[in-house]
């Protein structure tokens, strides 16, 4: 029987130990048990240094049987999200098992965790329309970008992500046909690396055909991939973590006004499920050379970093090749790289964090990118120049960010 009471104390305490952890990492408060947990849930070892750019930190997934990501394999990434953050959801303000707030469905799924990843998943667990009620306009010019892990591998489902413009946003049922206008990317993950995306279209009322390319970037179970998909008036692109699975001048028609961004899936095949989180839209074009050239600041937010580290993630690639772009062909260009966060923490943690967000950069253009270090300075000035407010998550991430100022 003491053994039995005994056993019951150290369960309660490691799942008291759990909670605090999850909430110092929510708050950020403690910034040396933070980064403890971060790296444990990131998968990585004792960091040497102050940060930069390690290759040997995945980006969004961690390892896998191909090895983790690295600024290497994403040499061929031009991915460049849009300036302004409209939207940014991560689940944390909903519960554990509930139905994400401000989402509609026909269908059901619920927030939950995944053990060794932070932060809060959609966890979609019948097959059906999900649809976020909070993005009703979609622009000419936009991106959207989000994680997604898929907890099996092999099957004829596939998660589907649309575009589309509705005259009634509520016919979850019938919206296909009651879009003037959709694209939609759908996703079906296969074992082996051996999976398949497909593009399908409608355009002023004509469906199009469908189309099919391989794709290698579901490789297990536990890596989650990084979706990016760019919308530059006609044309749309897709990304599936470095790859560039689609790239369609003509995609859509000029005049399509999509109001409607849904998640649908077919078929759940037994206890499989798809879960996402991260998910982010931008507006706007990057005009990388007007801003450093002619306002004598670029503000972006396509660099992005390891939960309170200075570990840069790969996918930030596109964004710091458009600054190097610029650099070689304006020799005598120097800038200045400020880091900023947002008001999550204490005040000391996050001013230290951004300068050594900074310095990440700096030495990122500098070993990766050739540029001569003596072209660049550094500063942070952590959460006391916001643009944005801090109250709402989407304010949070356009706080969150990196610009360069011409000197």
């Amino acid at each position: 029987m003491k053994k039995i009471v005994l056993l019951l104390g150290l369960l309660t305490g490691f799942s008291m130990v759990q909670a605090q952890l999850l909430k110092k990492l929510k708050d950020k408060v403690d910034k040396t048990v933070d980064k403890k947990v971060d790296d444990a849930t990131n998968g990585k070892k004792d960091e040497k240094g102050s940060g930069g750019t390690s290759e040997g930190t995945g980006g969004t997934g961690g390892s896998s049987s191909a090895g983790p990501a690295t600024m290497k394999t994403y040499s061929k990434y031009d991915f460049v999200p849009g300036e302004k953050i409209i939207v940014f959801e991560d689940f944390m303000q909903d519960k554990l098992g509930d139905f994400p707030d401000k989402w509609n469905t026909n269908s059901a799924g619920e927030v939950v965790t995944i053990e060794g990843k932070a932060g809060h998943w959609f966890k979609i667990t019948q097959k059906g329309i999900f649809l976020p009620e909070f993005i009703d306009s979609l622009p000419e010019n936009f991106t959207l970008e989000f994680d997604v892990v898929c907890d099996q591998l092999v099957g004829s489902w596939g998660l589907r992500t649309a575009f589309a413009e509705m005259a009634d946003r509520n016919k979850l049922d019938y919206w296909q046909s009651d879009a003037k206008n959709f694209i939609e990317f759908h996703i079906l993950p296969g074992g082996d690396g051996n999976g398949t995306s497909e593009v399908a279209r409608k355009t002023a009322g004509v469906q199009q055909a469908t189309n099919s390319n391989p794709t290698k970037q579901f490789l297990d179970a536990s890596r989650p991939v990084h979706v990016a998909i760019w919308r530059q008036k006609e044309r749309m692109r897709l990304y599936l973590n470095e790859e560039k699975a689609w790239d369609i001048p003509k995609a859509v028609s000029p005049d399509a006004k999509f109001n409607t961004l849904l998640f649908w899936v077919q078929l759940i095949d037994g206890d499989h499920h798809f879960m996402m989180t991260n998910l982010r839209l931008a507006t706007g074009a990057p005009d990388t050379r007007n801003k450093i050239l002619k306002e004598s600041k670029w503000v972006t937010h396509g660099i992005l970093f390891d939960v309170n580290s200075a570990t840069i993630k790969p996918e930030s690639y596109g964004t710091l090749k458009e600054m190097a772009d610029v650099m070689k062909e304006y020799a005598d260009l120097k800038v200045k790289i400020v880091g900023h966060t947002d008001a999550d923490g204490s005040d000391a943690a996050n001013l230290e964090l951004s300068k050594k967000r900074a310095a990440s950069v700096k030495e990122s253009l500098a070993k990766v990118f050739g540029i001569d270090e003596s072209r660049m300075e550094t500063d942070g000035k952590g959460e006391s120049e916001p643009i944005d407010k801090n109250d709402t998550p989407a304010g949070k991430a356009n706080n969150r960010r990196v610009e360069f100022i011409k000197m």
